[in-house]
């Protein structure tokens, strides 16, 4: 649930599986060891003790599942660390040409205080180009990662309504327009789309 919906940035995500991977962990231990703090109606039943290996080896195989489907994050997770949390990392550690630039976004408070107020996207796109050049093009790799299938699902499903068969004059084009209308956050402005208008109709 916690991967569904917009705007979500792909190192949130990721903080979310890595937890959850964590948890089947904990719920697997604990399982076998017939205790049922996180499963209450698990307890209740009888046949319970006598199956509680069954049940770990099947949160270790819902574990492994997690791990391998999630593998390509392992490769960019201290990327994604770093764009999400720049002021808590060691400069030291972090690749050598962001090592000066965290040093002085780290050192700068009034970039401390644009960090905690503005979104992950808005605080990178404030940054100052020629003084972070390549914080703002890691941040700009990692912000753009398609994190979810949402909006592809959304727009999948506009697209069907709007196809129909009643709808036999509508071109390919127009349903490019519909989807863009759809998945757009910009709002038209319609006062001024309407003085351009070549010729005003009553009836419209």
């Amino acid at each position: 649930m916690k991967l569904q919906g917009k705007d979500q940035f792909v190192q949130d995500m990721y903080t979310n599986v890595k937890a959850f991977k964590s948890k089947l962990v904990l719920f697997s231990r604990q399982i076998l060891n017939k205790s049922f703090t996180h499963f209450p109606t698990l307890a209740t039943v009888k046949e319970t003790g006598a199956k509680v290996k069954k049940y770990s080896e099947s949160l270790d195989a819902l574990h492994g599942e997690f791990c391998l489907r999630f593998s390509d994050f392992e490769k960019i997770d201290k990327s994604l660390q770093l764009v999400a949390c720049p002021l808590s990392q060691d400069p030291e550690t972090a690749p050598e040409e962001l090592q000066l630039e965290l040093i002085d976004l780290q050192s700068n408070p009034v970039l401390k205080e644009k960090f905690n107020s503005l979104k992950l996207n808005d605080f990178y796109a404030s940054l100052n180009e020629a003084a972070f050049p390549n914080l703002r093009r890691t941040a700009q790799k990692m912000l753009v990662l398609f994190g979810s299938t949402y909006v592809c699902e959304q727009t999948f499903s506009i697209m069907n309504i709007n196809k129909a068969s009643h709808r036999s004059q509508l071109t390919d084009q127009h349903l490019g327009s519909i989807l863009r209308i759809a998945t757009t956050k910009l709002t038209p402005d319609f006062d001024a789309l309407a003085k351009k208008g070549d010729q005003q109709h009553c009836s419209h």
